[in-house]
């Protein structure tokens, strides 16, 4: 919803903004009785400078967080068709739930039909939930849709809210959904099965309305009686005319990851196992990719096994990598030749599949060669990690490790969500023609899936073996199995033949890409959910597949309900010689460089040197266009662009993967070497927004869309308030720090302070979740995973608190040249916790303390930042 919905909340104690993009941050700050204006004052700005982020998403979603789907049959009571969230069963017992509620009045009893029924809506998750809340009834939409909705207007109703109090207001209704408390108002008892009024429950229709309405903005849907439908562009959104690209590298890379410190540098990895730290050059300064290939960061080359086929296929670094220095390469290797190539065969009895049935493969047996995702760090070998240069080959732990049976379609990419901090890794479905074995569809198979897990919590040995798990990991308790216990708890979703790439939208998170290799007819691109299924080997993309094998079983159409692609091809289009292609996926273009290129998704294919950006309209809504685009070399490109044979198109060779770093520019990493999409004029492309980005640096970068176009201009109108607040924030910041310095405020003082005379500042760090506060008598921190601070394990006063690498349940308010964010606490306040038979830990000159609280697990932790 709009920020402005939210500012009540914003500048109290606890201020909560949920955005769009499905996510919700809690500040809380908690405090004794101190500076409370300087404290307030910071509050109260911090909170509205978070509320002036603004991440429009309205992606066709369900209550359940997945996604629609296609209906093989038309749904026998609710009036939703095509794309939708309901199956019969669901549809049955809507019907069961209308038919209970004995409404009298027809036109009454059609009103809430449609309110029922749009559970069934794509956009459900949209209408039944508001700031992070679920509802009874959906969004009702309280006035004329306005002009900068997305929501299409050719159908509007003015104020359906107020349509259905005038409608329903006298009609009795039993277990009437619009109970105030079932709505979370105050007020109104809970009705069960008593048939009331609505004149009954709420006052007027002002009350009703301001409890069930709100409105459809450019970052939001509301309900008007009917399927929600998104507005077209009101004018052609015109694809680029080109991409202009420069040559800064002729190097061939498989993988590139922009350094996680934000600089200019980024990580590249070739098949063979070996990683560079590589500089990238400045835009128009001419210059090339600062990389010395006789010393890369780390060499893997004895652990992975190199071939046409396999090798190194994916590198990830840890969001806090700067801190912490840990990194994960993904790679196959051979069993016959590496001892540690040791993990259990993906085909086994779990799946109904026997390796003695499947023979050789190219001369290979089944599970010879294995997937590895494994963990280094870049800890000891410079001042800090961000500052390394080099790493050891060593692992420090094994994440996973799992035979492949066949001597293909393995996949390998690993990607860090960037909203929850888990690791995505992308598995084919292990080989063979049409998916033999079927894995893609078996949910006791990791083959053919995208899996989730956490490798910040790992679980012990004993734990690992109970739960059957593939290494050193736990899953994340949200993954898709807590919905459906026929999955395994790793994956996120299945039904993937061969993924070549995913990636998330850097502005709209929960736009997960994957581009997915075709068998013989077509390639595609899937928009990527919680526990989707995309629908391989029953179809290959929009085309219904018959495996000539099925030892696996086969699974039926009627059995499934399969996403279909947002893009593809057929092979015919890009190679009529061969019919050969390979989809390679790529980024949404988020950069300011090619504002013509601006919110487009950029992907090619391995073979065919082609390049294509896909659009959609209307934005959020899934649907997505594409156009094959012409590129050329910048003629003032760093290093010569060679062009292919018989064409003025530079020679890529085959594009194997995209990049992007941390300003957000796109490269195509190629066997001919790599390139940057860079400003369409360098190759006299012709595009209007360039002139106008060039000529206004505070310019934001232009939409495909005008609703984007909107949202971008309410930013602007905030820089302003943005700036000011940002100066005053740090001011009072300052102001606060220093308070906390003064001597007469030392360790053991009380000074102004009281209550405790402590106070704890709270941020959330990713998934870290750093210290939240319980109460002000018993200030204690408390979270639910930490891992790698280097400390000693003991319950003695005086001692270091944990290991390295140990798994911890408590949280630690560490320092601010840790987080950033300084907690005090006085001697007295431990004494008063001794006392009431607490065991104090202490760290190093008692700057650190972790409290176990009597007959309870939660762990109390200060530090004194006063100390030496």
């Amino acid at each position: 919803m709009p920020p402005s919905q939210n500012t009540a909340k914003a500048c109290g104690f606890e201020c909560i903004y949920k955005l769009n993009c499905k996510r919700s941050f809690k500040f809380q700050l908690v405090y004794g009785e101190m500076k409370k204006g300087v404290l307030f004052s910071t509050t109260f700005l911090f909170c509205c400078l978070v509320l002036l982020l603004d991440c429009a998403v309205s992606l066709p979603l369900c209550v359940d967080s997945r996604a629609p789907f296609t209906l093989n049959k038309t749904l026998g009571f609710c009036p939703y068709n095509g794309s939708t969230c309901c199956n019969s069963t669901q549809d049955a017992q809507i019907q069961k739930q209308f038919q209970a509620m004995k409404v009298s009045d027809t036109a009454c009893a059609s009103v809430l039909k449609s309110l029922l029924c749009a559970r069934c809506d794509p956009f459900s998750a949209e209408l039944y939930t508001v700031q992070s809340s679920p509802r009874s009834v959906p969004v009702l939409c309280n006035s004329t849709v306005p002009a900068n909705s997305s929501q299409s207007k050719a159908a509007a109703v003015e104020d359906f809210c107020s349509q259905v109090w005038d409608t329903c207001q006298t009609v009795y209704i039993t277990n009437s959904p619009f109970a105030p408390s079932l709505q979370g108002q105050a007020g109104g008892p809970q009705i069960k099965a008593n048939a009331t009024k609505l004149t009954n429950l709420w006052q007027s229709k002002t009350d009703f309305c301001s409890a069930f309405g709100g409105t459809s903005t450019n970052t939001s849907v509301c309900f008007e009686g009917e399927p929600v439908a998104l507005n077209k562009t009101a004018t052609p959104i015109n694809p680029p005319l080109g991409l202009c690209l420069e040559k800064i590298g002729n190097g061939s890379y498989l993988s590139m990851a922009a350094h996680p410190d934000g600089s200019n540098r980024a990580f590249f990895s070739n098949q063979m196992g070996k990683v560079w730290l590589a500089t990238l050059p400045d835009k128009e300064s001419g210059g090339t990719l600062k990389l010395d290939e006789s010393s890369p960061f780390v060499d893997l080359t004895d652990q992975v096994y190199f071939n046409t086929v396999f090798g190194m296929m994916g590198m990830a670094f840890h969001p806090n990598f700067a801190q912490n220095g840990r990194f994960f390469a993904s790679f196959n290797c051979d069993k016959s030749k590496w001892s540690g190539c040791n993990g259990r065969c993906a085909c086994n009895s779990d799946v109904n599949c026997d390796p003695s049935k499947i023979g050789t493969d190219h001369g290979s047996a089944p599970c010879q060669y294995q997937t590895v995702i494994a963990e280094y760090t870049a800890n000891g070998t410079g001042s800090q990690p961000s500052s390394a240069e080099s790493a050891k080959p060593t692992e420090v732990r094994r994440i996973f490790t799992m035979g492949l049976p066949y001597t293909s379609h393995h996949g390998g990419q690993i990607l860090f969500g960037p909203e929850d901090g888990y690791l995505y890794f992308m598995m084919g479905d292990g080989g063979g023609s049409g998916d033999p074995n079927n894995f893609s569809q078996n949910k006791k198979s990791l083959l053919g899936k995208i899996m989730r897990i956490d490798v910040d919590n790992i679980p012990s040995e004993a734990e690992i073996s109970k739960l059957g798990l593939w290494g050193n990991y736990s899953i994340p308790k949200d993954n898709p199995f807590s919905e459906d216990k026929d999955l395994q708890p790793e994956i996120w979703a299945l039904g993937l033949r061969n993924p070549w790439r995913c990636s998330f939208d850097s502005e709209r998170p929960s736009y997960f890409v994957c581009a997915d290799v075709g068998q013989d007819l077509y390639e595609e691109v899937d928009l990527i959910t919680k526990g989707g299924n995309y629908g391989w080997s029953v179809y290959e993309g929009p085309y219904l597949f018959n495996p000539t094998q099925s030892a696996g079983g086969n699974t039926s159409v009627k059995s499934i309900n399969s996403i279909f692609p947002i893009l593809g091809y057929n092979h015919s289009v890009v190679n009529k010689n061969e019919g050969s292609a390979s989809i390679t996926g790529g980024y949404v273009y988020r950069s300011t460089t090619d504002p013509c290129t601006y919110g487009r998704y950029l992907y090619g294919d391995l073979y065919a040197g082609a390049i294509w950006a896909a659009t959609e309209d209307p934005e959020n809504s899934g649907n997505f266009s594409t156009n094959k685009t012409p590129f050329k070399c910048a003629h003032d490109s760093a290093i010569k662009c060679d062009s292919a044979p018989g064409s003025s198109l530079p020679a890529l060779g085959y594009i194997f993967s995209f990049g992007e770093d941390n300003n957000k520019d796109v490269y195509i990493l190629a066997s001919a070497g790599v390139y940057r999409v860079v400003r369409p004029s360098r190759c006299s492309y012709a595009c209007s927004l360039e002139k106008t980005t060039a000529t206004n640096p505070t310019s934001q970068p232009p939409g495909p869309s005008p609703s984007l176009a909107i949202r971008w201009s309410n930013v602007s109108g905030y820089l302003m308030l943005l700036q000011f607040s940002s100066i005053l924030l740090i001011l009072l910041t300052l102001l606060l720090l220093i308070e906390g310095l003064n001597p007469s405020n030392r360790f053991g003082g009380r000074s102004s302070w009281d209550l405790g005379t402590g106070f704890v500042t709270v941020v959330s760090r990713a998934r870290e979740q750093v210290c939240s506060v319980s109460s002000l008598e018993r200030l204690f921190c408390r979270c639910d995973l930490m891992r790698g601070m280097a400390r000693q394990k003991s319950e003695s006063v005086g001692a270091p608190v944990v290991s390295t690498g140990d798994v911890l349940s408590t949280c630690y308010c560490v320092t601010s040249d840790v987080w950033g964010m300084p907690s005090w606490v006085t001697e007295a306040d431990l004494q008063r916790l001794r006392d009431q038979g607490a065991i104090c830990g202490g760290g190093d000159a008692k700057r650190q303390y972790e409290l176990v609280l009597p007959e309870s697990d939660e762990r109390v932790c200060y530090i004194n930042p006063n100390s030496p």
